[in-house]
Parts: structure tokens; C-alpha cells; sequence
């Protein structure tokens, strides 16, 4: 059997505040092989959006090791995690974060500008982006100018753009509707099942969590259950 995708050894995170220290996970340990779409549950303050931002690289950990296709994050400067994230992760929020003054096009680019593609290329690997999540006739749109579902499209496209291997979201649809909802998760699956990622997400919908092949449920910073 291949090795995980993702490593979590023994992950400890705190934060300080004052003189007090928050612990927020414990101790945790978890493999996510790459395929999976893998959905993260608990209540609030239970640890899960720390848990993504460690896999994603956003944040570092206080204690443990998460490997990543074999690379240790925190081993990695600032600057080092900053290229890694750009190079293999694509991140979908609860609120999109789209900038308002720029087109769809614009927004989906702006991950490209990170790497040494010229316009062109950049150019192309928008259209592609934009076609997968199905928003080709929407590119000259601005945020303003779109449905909450086309925005949140387009943030998928963004996190798309540069073609990594692991996507990780927030409560990606937790702004919406549920039919609008239930058609942006719809296209995570497509995405995992179709085009190989692996997703990460969390949520607290159940509903949304059924789209997931895995579901990972944690409550005060540690693992309390998991179903396939």
C-alpha cells in the first residue's frame, strides 16, 4: 500500500492569550490517503479549522509533524511553506474572498502570478479552470455581478488554477442555500472522483458531509469517531 497522502504525528497545536494557554489539539494522530474526500466534523471550538490550516500550511504546529507527499511542514522557513502552498494546495473559504474590483478571470489568475508562467499560459489555465467549474460565459464578470453560487465557483476555479493535488475547505458551503449548496458539492465530488483531488473540508452540515467518501468527526481537540 502506498504511503498517505497526508501525516499527522502526534499534532499538537496552542495558542497564548495573555498569560493563558489555549490548547486546541491534542496529541492527534491521523493518516488521509490521496483520493479521499475527507469531511471534518465536531462542534464549534472543537479544533477542525485548526486542523485544515496546519494541513494546508497556513498555520504551524506547537508539538508533532505534518508531512504533506513527504514533506515535513515544519521544516520549512516562512518563505518555503508560502512556495509549497502555492505549488500543491488550493484553498476554498466560507465567503469565497474574491476581490470585488476584479473579473472572475482576474480573481482565478491571481494564484499564477506566484509562478513563472507567462500571460498566455496563465491565460489558458484560466479558461481551463473556469470551464471545469462551469462558468466559461462568466469570466468578464465581477464578484458583484454573480450569484453566491457562481462566486463560490469561481473561488473553486481559483483554488483549481494551478492544478494541485490537494484542495482543503472551510464550511465551503455554509453562505448558501441548500440547493445552491448541494450543486457546489456536487462538484467537489465531480472533482474528486473525475480529476484525482484530495479534499479536505470541513463543514458542519451533515447533509454536506454525505458528499464525502470519509467522514472524521473531532470534540476538544481530539479524534472521537470516523466512518468510511
Amino acid at each position: 500500500m502506498s504511503a498517505p497522502l497526508i501525516e499527522l504525528r502526534q499534532v499538537s497545536k496552542h495558542y497564548r492569550r495573555g498569560a493563558q494557554q489555549v490548547d486546541v489539539l491534542h496529541a492527534l494522530s491521523m493518516d488521509i490517503q490521496a483520493g479521499d474526500f475527507l469531511a471534518l466534523m465536531g462542534p464549534s471550538g472543537s479544533g477542525k479549522t485548526t486542523l485544515l490550516n496546519l494541513i494546508g500550511g497556513l498555520d504551524r504546529v506547537s508539538s508533532g509533524s505534518v508531512i504533506v507527499a513527504g514533506q515535513a511542514l515544519e521544516a520549512l522557513s516562512s518563505g518555503g511553506l508560502a512556495a509549497w502552498r502555492a505549488r500543491h494546495v488550493g484553498f476554498v473559504f466560507q465567503f469565497y474572498n474574491l476581490l470585488p474590483v476584479l473579473s472572475a478571470a482576474r480573481n482565478v489568475e491571481l494564484p499564477l502570478l506566484l509562478t513563472r508562467l507567462n500571460a498566455a499560459q496563465r491565460a489558458r489555465h484560466v479558461a481551463a479552470a473556469l470551464a471545469i467549474v462551469g462558468l466559461s460565459d462568466r469570466a468578464r464578470h465581477k464578484p458583484a455581478e454573480l450569484s453566491g453560487g457562481q462566486a463560490q465557483r469561481v473561488a473553486i476555479a481559483r483554488a483549481l488554477v494551478a492544478d494541485p493535488a490537494l484542495l482543503v475547505c472551510d464550511e465551503p458551503t455554509g453562505d448558501l442555500d441548500r440547493k445552491t449548496a448541494d450543486e457546489i458539492l456536487g462538484l467537489l465530488q465531480e472533482l474528486n472522483r473525475e480529476h484525482g483531488k484530495t479534499i479536505v473540508m470541513v463543514t458542519h452540515d451533515p447533509k454536506a458531509a454525505e458528499y464525502a467518501s470519509h467522514q472524521l468527526h473531532l470534540d476538544k481537540g481530539q479524534l472521537v469517531r470516523g466512518e468510511a
